[in-house]
């Protein structure tokens, strides 16, 4: 394997892997993962996020409020997050965005929480990381209206239709574990409408294992999967693409705005 690879987008500090973190750790730089993006959805997993850091500089930070648990957040945890942006503690506002599959947090009171933590990203001109369930139009229609600056749609399992539009709103389009599943299908058409210069892959782990180790718990090794999958639906050479992402990387998380 002559190329290493990035996970733009895993939860590495929740319980499920932290409690084996440095076993995940090793198996990932064995895998050749160089750098990861944890991206944190509570406060616990932002305080390990930031220990991690501390220790070795192979990671970077995300932090954001999910949509279907805004009713955890208060005032005070909105003042925290702006504290932490202002403190350049994060490269990245997320994962936020809308999820109308499941029905914790009313459809409003999601998007008001979008709209006020898109404000926050625009402010501070950091990159945010969108979860779009079920919620497409809606999604698209309030980055439109309100993001200043660029973001990521992680995990994308939309059409290409809608990757075309992402594509010419200047978004980011990151592929996970799904697009190495059986049932696939249209996924598949997406890379090849996509600007390379656009797009990541990640592992959302620990969700999302994708084939041939569904079922396993996901970690950043398995990020390679994806990679390859996306590389094959691409016909691209495997470090050309791998090179490409980390440019692509580097524009939209360490490039001053």
């Amino acid at each position: 394997m002559n190329y290493s690879l990035i996970d733009t987008h895993c939860h590495i500090t929740c319980d499920e892997l932290y409690s084996h973190i440095y076993e995940v750790l090793m198996n990932a730089k064995y895998h050749h993962v160089e750098r990861m993006l944890i991206v944190c959805i509570d406060w616990k997993s932002f305080e390990r996020a930031k220990e991690l850091k501390q220790r070795e500089d192979i990671f970077d930070i995300a932090m954001g409020f999910h949509p279907s648990d805004l009713y955890d957040f208060t005032e005070h945890d909105y003042e925290r997050l702006e504290q932490v942006l202002a403190n350049d503690e994060v490269v990245a506002l997320g994962e936020i965005g809308l999820d109308y599959h499941w029905d914790t947090v009313k459809k409003e009171d999601q998007k008001k929480g979008f709209i006020r933590q898109i404000e926050l990203a625009n402010k501070y001109k950091k990159p945010i990381l969108i979860h779009m369930r079920d919620a497409t139009q809606d999604t698209l229609e309030i980055l439109q209206e309100y993001a200043k600056t660029p973001f990521l749609m992680h995990c994308f399992s939309g059409s290409k239709e809608t990757a075309k539009i992402i594509m010419r709103m200047g978004g980011y389009i990151s592929f996970a574990g799904p697009i190495t599943f059986k049932n696939a299908n249209g996924l598949l058409e997406v890379p090849a409408v996509c600007d390379v210069h656009k797009i990541f892959v990640e592992t959302d782990c620990p969700y999302l294992t994708p084939h041939p180790h569904r079922g396993k718990q996901n970690e950043p090794m398995y990020v390679q999967y994806t990679f390859e999958k996306v590389c094959e639906l691409l016909g691209m050479d495997e470090k050309d693409l791998s090179e490409q992402m980390k440019r692509n990387y580097q524009e939209l998380f360490h490039s001053k705005r």
